[in-house]
């Protein structure tokens, strides 16, 4: 008699081989995922990569993230740090030519007290769109940028020492801010230094020919036979250094403009009769 066929059923697939199966299957997702609202990578240059952490700190637009710092470097010539940011896809029309960047810090200023948040968060970026095609690289600014800033001009003050003046130091005209430091370097034959300032438009008018420009910084004490004698400018400039300027008026006549990027040599000291200059001139 014919013996009866054994049948073995196959085994089913262990549940314990399934689940590395399943996490594999969701990483993949999460990889789809992100590659999906990955946006561009752009870079920025700045003077200082001071608190920028890569993997954590992250741009923002109108208090969202947009993106988060992939890389910081070096550039090759050591003169500043090349930031790498990865775009949410979203903000991609955010990388276009005439866009700002900064690094919002805590600051203190005419504005107010801005980026308290910082203290604990650590700095983060911050991004003003621009209007022109898309653009990968991006020149940094040292602060955030005034208020109608894309119009103005640049000029240079000539100064033996720099002193407290750095990138954001105000400009002032009448105590009131028009402008600010965007950079400061050594002369090329160093023997002094250069500060180069932007007086935003529309008062740019007020710089002409015969403008004169002082340092503002801190407090001014002079001691004569009548007594001390104390002079002290704007909280701000106190704080982080300034510069004023006046222009004279002798005859009611006005010297003309002062063509972009025209150099003027920075005063230490104030002479009183700056003070008393009131040219008018109109601004619109």
């Amino acid at each position: 008699m014919p013996t009866a066929a054994k049948v073995t059923k196959p085994r089913s697939l262990s549940l314990v081989w399934s689940v590395p199966f399943i996490a594999l299957l969701f990483a993949g997702y999460l990889i789809f995922h992100e590659l999906q609202s990955r946006g561009p990578t752009i870079t920025i240059t700045f003077e200082s990569g001071d608190g920028l952490v890569a993997g954590r700190t992250v741009l923002q637009y109108k208090g969202m993230a947009v993106g988060t710092v992939d890389t910081l470097a070096l550039s090759p010539d050591l003169s500043h740090v090349e930031v790498q940011v990865a775009l949410q896809k979203s903000a991609k029309s955010l990388a276009r030519q005439g866009s700002k960047f900064w690094i919002l810090r805590p600051e203190i200023g005419f504005e107010g007290v801005r980026g308290l948040d910082t203290l604990i968060s650590g700095p983060t970026l911050q991004v003003t769109p621009g209007v022109g095609p898309f653009q990968k690289r991006f020149e940094g600014l040292p602060r955030a940028p005034l208020e109608g800033s894309e119009l103005g001009y640049h000029y240079l003050l000539r100064v033996d020492q720099l002193g407290s003046l750095k990138p954001g130091s105000p400009v002032l005209y009448r105590q009131v801010k028009v402008g600010e430091v965007t950079k400061t370097k050594l002369a090329p034959d160093a023997t002094s230094v250069l500060v180069k300032i932007l007086i935003n438009s529309p008062y740019d008018k007020l710089v002409r020919s015969d403008t004169v420009f002082w340092n503002a910084s801190g407090i001014d004490m002079k001691v004569g036979l009548l007594g001390a004698k104390i002079q002290t400018d704007s909280l701000e400039s106190i704080l982080a250094g300034g510069i004023m300027f006046a222009t004279p008026d002798e005859d009611d006549q006005l010297a003309g403009l002062a063509p972009a990027n025209t150099e003027f040599p920075l005063h230490t000291e104030l002479d009183e009769d700056w003070l008393e200059w009131k040219p008018t001139i109109p601004l619109q």
